[in-house]
């Protein structure tokens, strides 16, 4: 095991995955301003440690694409409507991060150059050098594909140290906790092990991603102040997956 000195950082460049939902705060939907502001307080706290940080939020607390499709819609057509979602959360966290102190850009996979940046690798990559927080929408720009799946993707593409998947609880179980008084957490957990188990932190195809790009993946509870930096520094507690 290596030993990390004092005040050294775990993951120097991380991607943070926050669901649409964890956006909702107390809400039943859309946007709770006060829980988007502490999340990008704790975004802005986490870039202070010296890391590079990427963001990539979900869109599943205005519209997820795989529910619209099963009342009537084709897939194709609903997943881009839950794309479309993530671009607004993106913006609604941006402005959020600059109030907060730190520059932020938000970059689309589906091109809207009059609205914000369309993705490309370098443009981002420069934009992490320059100390901005970079929020990466759109998904993957193409259906069938889970915004898990696309931050894992993302992270490959920009080298990053590891995915900090940002949840309501503060790691992986075998089983809900939140009905199943006797879950136990995992501290740590290989690619495979988490596929074989058939664990629904992530989908199936988002740990192979990760398995194949040799990315860990970090799982915490984001309900706590302060927890994304906690994570990147390798503290608090969370659970592991890596190869």
């Amino acid at each position: 095991m290596t030993v990390r000195e004092e005040g050294e950082l775990a993951h120097k460049r991380v991607l943070v995955k926050v669901s649409g939902e964890a956006l909702m705060g107390s809400e039943p939907f859309g946007l709770h301003w006060p829980t988007i502001e502490r999340i990008a307080q704790d975004l802005v706290e986490a870039r202070l440690t010296g890391a590079e940080i990427a963001v990539v939020v979900g869109g599943g607390n205005i519209l997820r694409g795989a529910r619209v499709a099963s009342d009537g819609l084709d897939r194709a057509t609903a997943d881009h409507m839950g794309m479309l979602a993530t671009v607004m959360n993106a913006l609604a966290l941006e402005k959020a991060i600059e109030f907060a102190g730190s520059p932020a850009r938000t970059l689309s996979a589906i091109p809207m150059p009059t609205i914000c940046e369309p993705y490309a690798r370098q443009p981002a990559l420069k934009h992490l050098a320059r100390g901005r927080i970079v929020l990466l929408a759109g998904g993957t720009g193409n259906p069938y594909f889970t915004t898990d799946t696309g931050a894992v993707l993302r992270a490959a593409e920009l080298q990053c140290d590891a995915v900090m998947k940002a949840t309501n609880v503060d790691g992986v179980y075998t089983a809900d906790p939140k009905t199943d008084p006797t879950a136990t957490r995992y501290d740590r957990l290989t690619h495979d092990e988490a596929l074989a188990k058939d664990l629904k932190v992530m989908d199936a195809a988002a740990f192979a991603l990760a398995r194949e790009a040799r990315l860990p993946i970090i799982v915490f509870s984001i309900r706590e102040p302060g927890a994304i930096a906690s994570a990147i520094r390798g503290e608090g507690r969370a659970t592991t997956v890596a190869p």
